[in-house]
């Protein structure tokens, strides 16, 4: 578990707090955006293979916000999130 005094913690409780999160692979929104980063620590996900990519993560029903699996290891208990399989 992690405190308040947590880096990675920026104020994102305003738009992650009690959530539900969706395990999914990652797309592209399109050409011009080809990347998203973790909400916490800036993990980059992408489908393009790179060193350090992540191709899969939580992420909110809009996929607007993703969420590394370190970071949500780290903050599922303070966030209270709620999770769901993609799809079903």
């Amino acid at each position: 578990m992690v405190d308040s005094s947590d880096w990675r913690l920026q104020g994102q409780e305003e738009n992650l707090k009690g959530v539900t999160l969706y395990w999914k692979k990652y797309k592209a929104r399109s050409v011009n955006w080809d990347h998203d980063h973790c909400e916490f620590c800036w993990a980059k996900f992408g489908e393009f293979d790179s060193p350090d990519i992540l191709h899969e993560g939580y992420t909110t029903e809009d996929e607007y916000s993703w969420i590394c699996n370190q970071c949500f290891d780290d903050f599922k208990i303070m966030f209270n999130w709620k999770v769901e399989i993609a799809g079903k």
